[in-house]
């Protein structure tokens, strides 16, 4: 990107407008904090500023667990009218009354301000919904929420990273399908939800078709510590989410099983050339799976025990079965359930995907992690693609 002259632009709002009216003739994109956090963007002679754009003035966050919970924290501290949402009626008592998740994120206190509920309609009374319910129980979730909206034409911002396996559909094709009217945006990227709660710095990816609805998401979600970056490819932010969880489990057998850091990052890389080629096959842009949404959040969730999906891998690679991992867990492992609607959207495709064939093969119990390994390993030495 070519940078304008030294001199530009400033941190300070003063002469802001005098500098960049000054430097016209560059085309550039420029971010800079000025209170809470302001995105210029220039094409041309055309520049957004984010600080000009009206956030929402509430919000409902639908899920109650670690992630919902952390985006409901950080609406609430920009000061925003912020209702949480969770289906257990003790969570929604604990959050409003200790200010604390004592089930999903313990220890990690939330904002005063913040309001919680068990009833779906008073959170769906908001102007916008932050929707964070597993993407295996969406479908019914969306037809509850537009029976609960006074207004259908509600913006709802798709936070669950999966695809509905019954269906194959991605969230924002179930969405549309069970709730025409509503206005869809995807949030994605790595980001751990304690991380965010307690406001460690963050950058994630907000996709949204028109500009204008992206801009009052990211005017609401945005603040010094967690930074969203504008998209138009809803395809490839909410692709990304789901595959990515899928590798992660692949990811956690192979350190599970002891197989070293090298073989892991032989894994990731295979891996997201297969994320690559599905991804476009499916209509994606090449830069989103690049980007926050995809290859960042692949990196996060594929190298950390504290993601869900590699923790399982783990424990799968050390030889315990996926019903005792799950057993144990009050979490959802997203990658679980999507395996199978990755790996038939591939076949579908033509697309070639050997590692999320496996990690389908593997959570339904149709060959073992020897017999996979072996398997992969025994696949014919081919160029780089």
């Amino acid at each position: 990107m070519q940078k304008p002259p030294a001199g530009g632009v400033q941190d300070g709002s003063g002469d802001f407008v005098q500098i960049i009216n000054r430097h016209k003739r560059y085309i550039v994109s420029v971010e800079v904090y000025i209170n809470r956090s302001i995105v210029i963007k220039q094409s041309g002679c055309e520049i957004q500023s984010m600080n000009s754009t009206t956030p929402f003035s509430s919000v409902g966050v639908i899920g109650g667990g670690a992630w919902g919970t952390a985006l409901a924290a950080l609406c609430a501290g920009n000061g925003i009218a912020t209702t949480l949402w969770a289906r257990e009626e003790d969570v929604a008592r604990a959050v409003a009354h200790r200010h604390e998740n004592t089930a999903f994120l313990p220890g990690v206190p939330l904002p005063q301000s913040l309001a919680a509920t068990h009833s779906l309609g008073s959170a769906a009374a908001a102007e916008a919904l932050l929707f964070v319910v597993p993407a295996q129980f969406a479908r019914a979730a969306f037809a509850e929420l537009r029976g609960a909206a006074a207004d259908p034409a509600l913006p709802v911002a798709l936070c669950s990273k999966g695809i509905e396996r019954a269906s194959g559909m991605l969230m924002t094709e179930v969405l549309s399908t069970v709730w025409p009217e509503a206005k869809p945006a995807v949030l994605s990227g790595p980001s751990f939800a304690r991380d965010v709660a307690k406001g460690l710095p963050t950058a994630v990816t907000l996709a949204c078709a028109d500009e204008a609805l992206g801009a009052r998401w990211m005017a609401t979600i945005g603040a010094p510590h967690f930074r969203p970056y504008y998209s138009d490819d809803l395809t490839g932010a909410e692709l990304g989410g789901a595959i990515k969880n899928v590798l992660a489990i692949a990811a956690g057998v192979v350190d599970g099983r002891g197989l070293g850091q090298s073989a892991r990052a032989a894994l990731i890389a295979r891996g997201f050339a297969e994320f690559q080629r599905l991804g476009m096959a499916l209509g994606a842009r090449r830069e989103t799976l690049a980007g926050l949404s995809g290859l960042g959040d692949l990196i996060l969730t594929a190298s950390s025990a504290h993601s869900r999906n590699m923790s399982l891998g783990m424990e799968l690679g050390r030889g315990r079965t996926l019903e005792e991992v799950l057993g144990e867990r009050n979490t959802v492992s997203e990658g679980v359930a999507t395996a199978d609607a990755i790996h038939a959207l591939a076949q579908k495709a033509g697309v070639d995907a050997p590692i999320c064939e496996a990690v389908s093969d593997l959570v339904n119990a149709r060959k073992s992690v020897d017999e996979i390994i072996a398997a992969l390993l025994a696949r014919p030495l081919k160029s780089e693609t």
